[in-house]
């Protein structure tokens, strides 16, 4: 089914709403969300594999700094999605970015990493040079690099193959991100590499599917569609039990 940007961002805020988002995180995590499937990313899709992990999270577990300086920041994500825990360390990186020139922020044990590419969005809007990586852990090994310029909304997305796998090669389930104020750091290998590029998507062809979604609509699921709308319908039905129950216990205190 096709479906509009707003309609998309409106359900998916109500949905992350009945999680149990606060309104300010579940409307950024939304943008998110949306913003991926606009640049065919395959947002719903990334938020679907990782719905199970975001409604068995304890909200309360925050994201701490374990470790930072002038330059550096190491952080860990508690195990929650990016959408809970990652707007604390871009927001950190950039900060530093700007103070300093550059900064590297590494935030250990989170998932739905694709979604991150949103909040580098922007922060690209705002004049900063990103770049992120991380390791996936299955089969085949493979890094993914996504680069934006400062000043585009649109990043470069490079998914490599790692063709011989170190011995000493432990599950990454963190992501590192660079920031540099006035240096572009989009990734560029040669071919002495011992890695193989299985997909690249540059910033025009990201525009264009933008492009296309806004005039077209987007695509989505009708399957994750449904599920969203059952999660959506998780806080009209708390709010209105809250209704009854206040109402029920003013007759209570009357009495």
């Amino acid at each position: 089914m096709k479906v509009s940007y707003n309609e998309l961002q409106g359900l998916c805020r109500k949905a992350f709403s009945g999680i149990g988002f606060e309104d300010g995180d579940a409307a950024d995590a939304a943008d998110m969300v949306a913003w991926m499937q606009c640049h065919g990313l395959h947002g719903v899709e990334q938020l679907n594999r990782g719905l199970d992990y975001l409604l068995a999270e304890d909200p309360e577990a925050l994201t701490r700094v374990i470790y930072q300086d002038g330059d550096l920041a190491v952080l860990d994500g508690q195990g929650h999605s990016v959408l809970r825990s990652i707007s604390l360390a871009t927001e950190l990186g950039f900060a530093k970015a700007r103070a300093r020139g550059l900064s590297v922020v590494k935030i250990r044990r989170c998932h739905n990493r694709q979604l991150i590419m949103g909040y580098l969005s922007r922060l690209a809007g705002r004049g900063m040079n990103i770049t992120a990586f991380w390791r996936n852990a299955q089969e085949p090994l493979t890094e993914q690099v996504v680069g934006f310029r400062a000043g585009h909304s649109t990043p470069e997305v490079r998914v490599y193959s790692v063709r011989d796998v170190p011995e000493e090669n432990e599950p990454n389930d963190g992501i590192t991100l660079v920031m540099a104020n006035h240096v572009e750091l989009l990734p560029s290998l040669g071919a002495d590499h011992d890695l193989d590029l299985l997909a690249h998507h540059p910033e025009s062809e990201l525009l264009a599917c933008r492009q296309l979604a806004l005039k077209e609509g987007i695509e989505v699921d009708d399957a994750i569609w449904a599920r969203l709308k059952t999660l959506a319908h998780r806080i009209l039905v708390e709010s209105s039990d809250a209704s009854r129950g206040g109402a029920g216990a003013g007759v209570n205190d009357n009495d």
